[in-house]
Formats: structure tokens, sequence, C-alpha cells
């Protein structure tokens, strides 16, 4: 049997059911945002844009945090590992890029993110150190087998604070991916 035939019999029970649910709330979140923004966006209307109940949004989302945190999430997942040739340098630049690059790329999402990843919801919290984990992972990968763990320490701290600093408005989220490459140079120029 196929993988897309087990994906697809997976996907026909209750399980199947949610899964297609969370995904269509996921994408009309997106759409949401898009339109109308963080501040336009409720739960309610990404369920009727998704065509799901609002009580079962609610039962898969417990707020618009929540919901926009799980979009974010999602779209880390999307991001390739890091490569794995050239100086540490050009690999962690490449890797930030790529963080950069993703952002950068909906932008209104970027700017929801920056509110809802710091909300003090619990399924936030579990979400907001998935999303830690993933980027301390993409940039131990562009580090190396051994990476130093006080130059991972600094780049998770400098790209955190890029983040919320293009999230203020300080820099445009198009312009994170220059200023994290002065980030690298700094941390990690004269490492080979």
């Amino acid at each position: 049997m196929s993988s897309r035939s087990i994906t697809t019999l997976a996907r026909r029970g209750p399980a199947g059911k949610r899964a297609d649910r969370v995904d269509a709330l996921v994408e009309a979140t997106i759409a949401e945002l898009r339109e109308h923004g963080y501040e336009g966006l409720t739960v309610r209307n990404a369920a009727r844009r998704a065509e799901v109940s609002t009580a079962s949004a609610y039962t898969y989302f417990a707020s618009k945090d929540h919901l926009v945190a799980e979009v974010f999430w999602r779209r880390l997942q999307l991001l390739e590992a890091p490569a794995r040739r050239g100086s540490v340098v050009v690999r962690v630049s490449a890797a930030l890029r790529d963080l950069a690059r993703l952002i950068a790329e909906e932008p209104e999402l970027a700017a929801a993110s920056t509110t809802a990843v710091l909300a003090l919801d619990p399924d936030v919290q579990r979400l907001r150190g998935r999303i830690g984990s993933a980027f301390n992972d993409h940039l131990s990968a562009a580090l190396g087998a051994h990476p130093d763990p006080a130059a991972l320490r600094v780049l998770n701290l400098a790209l955190a604070g890029a983040l919320l600093q293009a999230g203020m408005g300080y820099f445009t989220h198009a312009e994170l991916a220059d200023r994290m490459d002065e980030v690298a140079a700094l941390v990690l120029g004269g490492a080979a």
C-alpha cells in the first residue's frame, strides 16, 4: 500500500476529520490575518471562513493567540535543514536567512506572532516552547556537530530580540536577515 493510501485511510476516521478541521482553521487564520490583521482576527471569524462551527474551533484553540501561535509553529515546520557546507559563519548566516525569509514572507503573521507567542495562555506557552526549540535546533544544526553552547545562546537571544524589535517596528521583517548576518559575523567571526 502506498503512503498516500495510508494517509487517506488515516484521515477518514474522527482523527482525520479533526485534522481536516484544524488545517482549515489554520488556513482561514492566515486569510483573516491578511485581510484584517491581528486586531481584526477572532476565532469566530476564522471558524466561519473555515466552515467549522465556532464551538468546534474553540475545542481545538482556546484563543486567537493559541491559533496564531499554532500557525506560526506550523510555518516553522516548513524550514529545510541548514546546509552542511561552508564555514560556520556562512552556515549560520544561511540558517538565519532561512528563518528571516520564512517570517518576512507573511508580514501579517509575523506581526500577529509577536503578540500571540507572548500570551500567558498555557496552550501558547507549550507552543512557545516548541517554537524556541525549533529556533535552537535550526541554529544548532547550522553550527555543526559540537556547537559552542555560549554561541548558541547568544544567537538565540539575538534572534528573539531581533524578532521582537521587528515586531515593534524598529525595522522591517524583510531587514531581519541583514541584521542577523551582522550578528553571525560578530558572534562567529573568527570561527571556521
